[in-house]
């Protein structure tokens, strides 16, 4: 059912990096640092997986997400609702149900036998595509399924997130030269505000944790392992 609520994005971002905090999702650990795929160092992580086995919470986001797709790209903007695989695939689900929309899932390569395909379900030719992620960080792992889906005969303008880092500036150009629009609910900015607010970490934890976020590269560089 499309929702028909409309909080202001202020208010979304607050509520979502909230209930982000509430499960456990977020984790500051600048003393002993996660390390990304990319090999680097981070004194955060967020894991948007969990959101699926809390039922009220994953039901207000995909209600956020739906609305803030809606309200800036348009509400007849989309013919079919796409997941990356796998985290975006729930995800794409219970978007493509809110709108009413075909629901279909991109691999991140082909499977290696039978059709060999990237897309799973049907995307026709000139389809209007809407990606769902659960996050971003610097957008480059979005333009692979962005092109999957393009090589069908349909276009994909828009990709919507959960969670957008929202602290590597070429994120957004990386997208935009490759045609598509960034839509997401919230950022580490938001979360950070709530967890002061919340006390939900140390305020050493929070000082270090504003530290990278404000100029995460020169903070990986001193501390990665080569």
């Amino acid at each position: 059912m499309i929702p028909s609520a409309y909080p202001t994005p202020e208010e979304i971002a607050r509520l979502s990096a909230r209930m982000l905090l509430e499960i456990g999702a977020v984790n500051f650990r600048p003393e002993d640092p996660f390390i990304l795929a990319s090999g680097l160092p981070s004194p955060t992580y967020i894991d948007c997986r969990k959101l699926i086995s809390y039922p009220r919470i994953r039901s207000t986001l995909m209600d956020f997400l739906t609305v803030t797709v809606m309200r800036n790209a348009g509400f007849e903007a989309f013919d079919n609702i796409a997941g990356g695989e796998t985290a975006g695939i729930p995800f794409a689900a219970l978007v493509a149900e809110r709108m009413g929309l075909p629901m279909t899932y991109v691999r991140k390569k082909p499977k290696g036998y039978g059709r060999n395909a990237r897309i799973e379900g049907v995307m026709g030719e000139g389809d209007r595509v809407l990606l769902v992620e659960d996050l971003t960080t610097d957008g480059g792992s979005k333009l692979s399924f962005v092109d999957a889906i393009r090589d069908t005969g349909a276009t994909c303008a828009h990709t919507a997130v959960i969670f957008y880092y929202g602290i590597f500036p070429e994120t957004v150009k990386t997208l935009g030269d490759h045609g598509v629009n960034l839509h997401h609910l919230c950022t580490w900015w938001d979360v950070l505000a709530e967890a002061r607010h919340s006390n939900a970490f140390s305020d050493a934890t929070l000082a270090e944790v504003e530290t990278f976020l404000n100029a995460p590269r020169p903070w990986q560089d001193a501390r990665r392992k080569d």
